[in-house]
């Protein structure tokens, strides 16, 4: 009897996916996360100096964003994923061995360059990894379990963070945070890279006309490029509101970080479950937006805790539609520019972000959370839309 031979080999895919799994835990289990607003208003920061500080790391993401992502065409993106955890923890410690503002605004760019060196470059790889082992239809699976361990990270940073900071102060939480950093690039070295550049494209400046001239060739690209910033960035900006919904409705301050593990809840589950959705196809992604926006916007204005829970199915479906989309534009896009137009679309995400906090602090100052939140489902319904509008040449694989 004849064994048919395994469509991928399962134990290089295994060490691909291990790699990656832990590689998004560490990389995000940061203690420093919930407490290092402390750190800047204990050090005698005023407000406006944290808030020029959180805008020094927003620029820094986006001048980079695209840059990063072609130089990780150009050379190794593995590399990449080695060195921006790196910078991470550099600045880390800059905080804790010398904590004033200008320390603080250098680790800011460090982190900043560090993230920017590491968006397109993961997706990037694992995609192609997948694909050189016949296994590219896991791609959503996989990159929804790694964002999965990646949340899982944050839950338990945020519950560690307390006891820690309480136990060694922010010496302990930053060398905590530190150390994560520095297993995480250590993680890095696992990945395995088989690619090499295109020819022709060894030089930055090659590598990103080859990969905008994709987009410009190709409509599904575009609109695989459009569809990421559509998804990713309203829930993007809206995250870092929850906290204030969640509030509103009336809980003590006490009781805020238990409801937020249970939105967190629902963006975790989404991730699980983002491989399923691949089934969806393009009405059922549209379905998808359009009942996350409902439940959205029907939670946000119930008023109450029970609301929460619409709020976190909300999250969870926001979050598999990312995975989705995520998936959708790494199918239409060549190996040659695949950082680079991830980072593309990266950097569309970072600008509609911005663009999503202008408006909702236009509508939260004279109306309450819950109405920001409703409004903000909008954008969902009408991408909703758009997707059924365009049908298949926007959403179905090029290949």
């Amino acid at each position: 009897m004849t064994l048919t031979p395994p469509r991928a080999p399962d134990v290089r895919v295994r060490r691909l996916t291990t790699t990656l799994y832990g590689y998004s835990f560490l990389e995000e289990f940061v203690l420093l996360y919930p407490v290092y607003a402390l750190l800047f208003s204990d050090t005698g920061l005023s407000v406006r100096q944290i808030s020029t500080l959180f805008a020094l790391w927003s620029v820094t993401a986006v001048l980079l964003e695209v840059p990063s992502g072609v130089w990780a065409d150009a050379v190794s993106r593995r590399l990449l994923l080695w060195l921006g955890p790196l910078l991470t923890a550099a600045g880390f410690a800059l905080w804790v061995l010398l904590p004033s503002y200008g320390a603080f605004a250098a680790g800011f760019v460090l982190w900043g360059i560090g993230g920017a060196l590491g968006s397109g470059a993961l997706e990037a790889l694992v995609h192609d990894e997948l694909e050189r082992l016949d296994a590219a239809d896991r791609y959503a699976r996989v990159m929804g379990r790694a964002r999965a361990a990646g949340l899982v990270a944050v839950m338990a940073a945020m519950g560690l963070a307390g006891p820690v900071l309480t136990w060694g102060g922010h010496t302990a939480v930053g060398a905590a945070s530190v150390l994560a950093c520095l297993l995480t690039a250590a993680v890095a070295l696992r990945f395995p890279e088989h690619r090499t550049p295109a020819t022709g494209h060894h030089t930055w400046s090659g590598t990103l006309r080859a990969g905008l001239a994709e987009a410009r060739a190709d409509r599904s690209v575009r609109g695989a490029l459009l569809l990421v910033p559509a998804v990713s960035a309203v829930w993007g900006a809206l995250d870092e509101y929850t906290p204030l919904l969640v509030r509103e409705t009336g809980v003590a301050d006490g009781t805020v970080p238990y409801l937020l593990l249970l939105v967190w809840s629902g963006a975790t589950a989404g991730s699980l479950l983002a491989g399923e959705g691949e089934r969806l196809g393009t009405r059922g992604l549209a379905a998808l937006l359009a009942g996350s926006g409902i439940a959205l916007a029907a939670g946000a204005v119930e008023g109450s805790p029970r609301g929460l829970i619409l709020v976190a199915l909300a999250v969870g479906g926001f979050q598999a539609a990312n995975v989705l989309a995520d998936a959708r534009l790494q199918r239409r896009i060549k190996d040659s520019g695949r950082a680079t137009l991830t980072s593309v679309a990266g950097l569309g995400t970072e600008l509609a972000t911005i663009a999503a906090f202008g408006g909702y602090a236009l509508i939260a100052t004279g109306h309450p959370h819950s109405t920001a939140f409703a409004v903000f489902a909008v954008p969902y319904l009408a991408t909703a839309a758009l997707l059924l509008l365009r049908g298949s040449p926007a959403t179905e694989p090029r290949r």
